[in-house]
């Protein structure tokens, strides 16, 4: 007699279907005071002090550029304290009791669009700059800069692909506000002067599709936008991937997508020029898929900046029976960061959190398949790469090309022998800097 199997359940499919859930009022929010890329920080308020919604508290400090840091709700600063950030390190975050009264700042007031339509590059810029806007599909670079580009531009792409497995918060994004997402994008055709854009999204997504495709003729019959469909495979959403597949421009290593006269921002950035440039806000808040086969209820969640990724895993009915140990990872499954707790807070730049059965791998010795080579999106040898990490030999990861490594995970994710191989490659390319 053959047992029948269990079904495996498909957890993006789940998410994408269930409407978003709203979770705005924590009792607190945590504002990180540094992240990746900067280090240093100023306060411009202390503990005990009264701050309103989008008020700006403080300004991180960066290589080449400063980032204001705001108020995401109204209420009262509390301590400064350490956190988990979504890159597994542990950083200053300051505490802001909720007043639950959402009471605004005085900076925060809408524009017309007479006054929007007038705005220039630089104004738009400085809005986008004052705002702290970042990439919000987790690169956290700052728009500004982008925003800001002297190169001529010809055409701009929405990323709106979403291809790692389980996320779905940029699908429920469009569904739920089509119409702020290409009204961003108005503003970004605006500012760059560019009067051809596309939204590229899988060709499976219909809903998408046909959503955009009847806002676009209806509300904005006035703009060349055109909705495109692209390969159904992982990692589509790479821009490089996006931009030949959608124009036909391969994008050689170490260059600039506008050197060609094309630029990209995801689909959650493009939401977030629209609320700095309409509204005179940073981002308070976010979409956010909270999935994986150790929670009970997935779903996703319109959530508040700053938010415990502990209360919103009490709000899906915590880990399944039984689950003790679990696997937090911070982002997508192929390119996300494993943290060593739930003690995490929900950043603008952070799309997700998965959390995973503990499930022990044996990792064996390399077998030579290839599988790792013939898988990587831009032709690298992963495990000369990995060998070379193993001898601390920075000349052949140079010559490698380590640095050209997207960290998709896919070599992992195709290892017969079950090896970390991204870890390896990712190494590396911090050894050579």
């Amino acid at each position: 007699m053959i047992k029948k199997s269990k079904k495996v359940k498909d957890y993006k499919l789940l998410t994408k279907t269930l409407p978003t859930l709203r979770y705005l009022d924590p009792n607190s929010v945590f504002i990180h005071l540094q992240n990746s890329r900067c280090k240093t920080y100023d306060m411009f308020v202390k503990e005990g002090d009264h701050v309103c919604f989008g008020q700006k508290i403080g300004v991180r400090h960066g290589g080449f550029f400063d980032q204001p840091v705001h108020a995401t709700v109204s209420g009262t600063i509390g301590k400064i304290t350490r956190k988990l950030h979504r890159t597994g390190r542990k950083v200053d975050v300051v505490e802001i009791k909720n007043d639950f009264l959402d009471t605004p700042h005085e900076s925060v007031i809408d524009r017309t669009d007479d006054v929007i339509g007038k705005m220039t590059q630089a104004e738009m810029v400085e809005i986008i700059k004052d705002k702290s806007l970042v990439g919000l599909g987790g690169s956290g670079f700052p728009t500004y800069i982008k925003l800001g580009t002297k190169e001529k531009i010809n055409t701009i792409i929405i990323n709106a692909i979403e291809c790692e497995p389980y996320l779905s918060s940029d699908y429920r994004l469009i569904l739920e506000h089509p119409e702020d997402v290409i009204t961003g994008l108005k503003y970004i055709m605006q500012a760059l002067n560019v009067d051809q854009a596309l939204i590229a999204i899988k060709a499976m997504k219909n809903s998408l599709y046909e959503v955009l495709t009847q806002v676009l003729e209806v509300r904005f019959p006035e703009l060349n936008i055109q909705v495109v469909k692209l390969g159904d495979y992982y990692p589509q959403g790479w821009e490089v991937e996006m931009f030949e597949q959608a124009l036909g421009i391969r994008i050689p290593p170490g260059e600039l997508p506008t050197k060609y006269g094309v630029i990209g921002f995801n689909v959650s950035t493009a939401v977030g020029v629209f609320v700095a440039i309409k509204h005179n806000l940073p981002v308070t808040k976010r979409h956010f898929t909270i999935t994986g086969d150790a929670i009970k209820f997935p779903q996703n969640i319109y959530v508040r900046v700053g938010t415990s990724v502990k209360e919103l895993i009490d709000l899906c009915d915590g880990f399944i029976e039984g689950e003790k140990n679990v696997v937090v990872v911070m982002g997508g499954p192929m390119m996300g960061t494993s943290v060593t707790s739930t003690d995490v807070i929900v950043t603008k730049a952070t799309t997700s959190v998965i959390i995973l059965k503990d499930v022990e791998y044996k990792e064996e010795q390399c077998v030579r398949c290839g599988s790792c080579v013939y898988s990587c999106p831009t032709h690298l040898q992963p495990v000369q790469i990995m060998n070379a990490v193993k001898r601390n030999d920075k000349d052949v990861m140079k010559g490698l090309n380590a640095n050209e490594c997207i960290e998709c995970g896919l070599c992992t994710y195709v290892c017969t022998s079950k090896i970390h191989v991204t870890e390896y490659v990712r190494k590396a390319k911090k050894l050579i800097g």
